[in-house]
């Protein structure tokens, strides 16, 4: 397969462009109103054509045919001399925040569906103008009634790629997925929702499917809670650590023939970091997260740390990277750590609203 990019047409010289003009104007001379609306009438105008009255009402009952389709402009798909700018490779052009209702299974064997905000993405080679980028929504809803969550979006891979003729692309589903939990002590539950995307990628043939999921828990400082113990012993006097509402990022390849579910991997961040903040909460449940969060004191490298061990032990997850962020109630500032294991998430450049990006908003 020839990957180069397609030679451009070589710059009509004023020759020819002459010759064009005179052809154009010829044809013009015999052509009916529809013909030169269908021109443009700017274009007719330039030519010393006066142009057609134009009808200032909607036609209701109008229906192209396919005649009427071929003739309609099409700058997107068009010649690589109208290229604006430099005829540079863009590694991801496509359609971000298309929201579509999809099925998702759970791990008890139910289903679920949800809404889900849809990026998708190709590749563009430097040669060519654009994409028709209706057609990545197309091929979601040509999937979305029959499949489930990694399906649709593996159906609707092949469909676009194959469509808009793209080496590389990539496609990811954003949700907010319900779990009920139970509270600590009081016996009450409630519904707990996570942030979670699946991403599907596909680049030089090769193809990973990813899993991300923010989760929210306390961080009790371990330095604060010694010294506040400090206080009390010699001193008498009472104090109490600073613990604040901290979101860690965690991104994992799921490995081929794997299959992780939404439940395993927030089951996963549960056991690294025990302090997950809660939905229903009396008294006692109070309390009993105060005692949780003194028996579980953790700086923000320490969950870092502790999400690695987890991700490390799970057999079915490759690559993976964490983010942490714990937004300080004792600073004006945030204490954040990444770790990452493996090339997919490798990365010398951070994008400059990462961390801030790490916000639970409730």
């Amino acid at each position: 397969m020839d990957s180069r990019a397609p030679q451009s047409p070589a710059q009509p010289d004023k020759a020819q462009a002459e010759a064009a003009l005179a052809t154009l104007r010829v044809w013009m001379a015999g052509a009916t109103d529809q013909d030169l609306l269908r021109l443009g009438p700017g274009i007719a105008a330039m030519l010393g054509h006066n142009s057609p009255a134009l009808s200032r009402d909607y036609p209701d009952e109008f229906r192209p045919d396919a005649a009427y389709k071929a003739s309609m402009p099409d700058l997107q798909n068009g010649p690589s001399s109208l290229i604006v700018g430099a005829k540079a490779t863009i590694q991801h052009v496509g359609i971000s925040n298309f929201r579509l209702p999809i099925r998702y299974r759970t791990r008890s064997g139910g289903e679920i569906t949800l809404e889900t905000s849809v990026t998708g993405t190709v590749s563009l080679e430097a040669g060519k103008k654009g994409i028709n980028m209706s057609r990545i929504m197309r091929s979601f809803y040509a999937h979305s009634e029959r499949q489930f969550s990694f399906g649709v979006a593996e159906a609707a891979l092949e469909d676009y790629k194959r469509d808009l003729d793209s080496f590389d692309a990539r496609i990811q589903l954003k949700l907010s997925w319900p779990q009920k939990v139970e509270s600590l002590r009081s016996g009450l539950s409630g519904w707990q929702y996570y942030d979670l995307s699946l991403e599907l990628l596909d680049q030089g043939g090769l193809r990973r499917r990813v899993m991300h999921l923010d989760y929210v828990y306390s961080s009790t400082c371990p330095c604060s809670l010694e010294l506040s113990e400090h206080a009390r012993e010699v001193r008498g006097q009472l104090a109490t650590p600073h613990s604040q509402r901290s979101v860690a990022r965690i991104s994992a390849e799921v490995l081929d023939g794997e299959r992780l579910w939404f439940e395993d991997l927030i089951d996963l961040a549960r056991r690294a970091v025990v302090t997950e903040t809660q939905v229903m909460v009396k008294r006692e449940d109070e309390q009993a997260f105060a005692e949780l969060n003194a028996a579980n004191p953790i700086f923000v490298e320490d969950a870092a740390r502790s999400f690695c061990e987890a991700l490390r032990q799970d057999p079915r997850i490759g690559d993976f990277r964490v983010i942490a962020s714990h937004q300080e109630s004792l600073h004006s500032h945030d204490a954040v750590s990444l770790l990452t294991e493996g090339p997919l998430f490798a990365a010398q450049s951070l994008d400059p609203t990462l961390f801030a990006s790490l916000i639970h908003r409730g």
